[in-house]
């Protein structure tokens, strides 16, 4: 009996030194480290968001074919619901209000013509982030907290696509888009 203890202690020796190899060694902690806890949201994601003037579809069929795929969305600013005293001119109808063509399964490229009533778009100043949550109470957590000190620019609500979005300038004057979409998975 006792080699048999003997063999299953060695044998559990070995495992649990096999065991200890294949774990990865941790960092030790130095005093100076700052501890920071944070719950991560696994749907909620951030992509590039970029801004055109008038040339939005022309840029995203270049970036499909390099990428390859299909887009997941491509509206219009003639799809947007008349609004009382504001005309929209025949090339302003034509401008692609959004797209979205799938990268990997959580990155999407995003974007957009720039409306003439906003302003021209300037290169190098035409880039967004687009944060995507998974719920409504997050969406409001995080454009709460990134619009303390900025300026919103679009306040958070439900919108006629069936999203629910807001943009804002941080206190930076990094512009972000905050949505939740609970209709579908596609951005």
């Amino acid at each position: 009996m006792k080699k048999s203890k003997k063999k299953q202690t060695k044998k559990n020796l070995s495992k649990k030194a096999t065991a200890s190899k294949a774990k990865p060694k941790l960092l030790k902690k130095t005093s100076s480290a700052k501890k920071v806890t944070r719950q991560i949201t696994p749907v909620t994601t951030i992509n590039p968001y970029l801004t055109f003037n008038g040339n939005c579809e022309e840029a995203f069929n270049f970036y499909k074919s390099v990428f390859g795929g299909n887009f997941n969305r491509l509206s219009r600013f003639r799809d947007i619901p008349p609004m009382e005293g504001q005309e929209m001119s025949e090339d302003l109808k034509e401008r692609i209000m959004h797209v979205s063509l799938p990268i990997s399964k959580e990155t999407f490229l995003m974007g957009s013509d720039s409306n003439p009533m906003m302003g021209e778009v300037t290169v190098g100043q035409h880039l967004s982030l687009s944060v995507n949550t998974g719920s409504k109470n997050e969406a409001n957590r995080i454009f709460k907290l990134l619009s303390a000190g900025g300026q919103i620019t679009m306040p958070i609500a439900d919108m006629f696509w069936g999203s629910y979005f807001g943009m804002l300038s941080d206190k930076f004057g990094i512009v972000w888009m905050v949505n939740s979409d609970q209709s579908s998975k596609s951005q």
